[in-house]
């Protein structure tokens, strides 16, 4: 993470029993002055928006700057939000339209792999197994990681919003501005043909 980020996240140990208090409450108090309660959004929030903004381009600095932007965005328009949705769905659908934003710019829309900071595999749930458990070695790794290039772009971001970032179907429904029945049908497909491409990993 660049250093505007870390410098953003510091300070949030102040608050007394952070974890306690829901995100909604957090923008609230925000919203009434306290920074404090921003830092610790913004340490709740940046390491999921960079993950998710990153499936979005093949490279690292533009999501960071997509990220600092929606931060940004947080600080100055936190009075627009309203507690009649959940934080977690407004901030993503900030981050979404910042990525879409810059793609437009680059005109460039292709995903990367679903891969965690420290490189490993995304543990994405597929018929009650784990693929993280299908991947054995270093060899099978790169064949999932071409293997999740080759799935649709569409389909990957509801995998990875949904298995991945742990949203509801409703949230990705609002964030995506697509129904719930093809948000559904999306993961399904997704995932039906991710375990078909891992299928000889689970043989073995």
């Amino acid at each position: 993470m660049n250093q505007n980020l870390q410098t953003l996240s510091a300070g949030s140990s102040d608050m007394n029993n952070p974890f306690k208090l829901t995100d909604e409450k957090l923008i609230a108090r925000f919203q009434d002055g306290d920074i404090n309660a921003y830092n610790e959004l913004v340490n709740r929030y940046k390491d999921k928006l960079l993950n998710f903004v990153f499936r979005y381009f093949n490279n690292r600095e533009q999501a960071e700057d997509v990220v600092q932007d929606t931060l940004i965005k947080l600080y100055t328009h936190a009075s627009y939000y309203k507690n009649i949705a959940k934080f977690s769905t407004w901030i993503y659908t900030i981050a979404k339209n910042n990525a879409l934003t810059e793609l437009r710019k680059n005109k460039r829309k292709r995903t990367d792999s679903l891969w965690t900071n420290e490189g490993k595999p995304i543990d994405i749930e597929v018929k009650d197994e784990s693929l993280e458990r299908a991947v054995h070695n270093k060899i099978a790794v790169e064949e999932l990681n071409k293997y999740l290039d080759e799935i649709p772009e569409n389909f990957r971001i509801a995998v990875v919003m949904r298995d991945f970032q742990e949203l509801s179907y409703e949230e990705i429904s609002k964030i995506l501005e697509i129904p719930i029945g093809t948000i559904k049908s999306r993961i399904n497909r997704g995932r039906i043909q991710l375990s078909e491409k891992m299928k000889h990993f689970k043989e073995q």
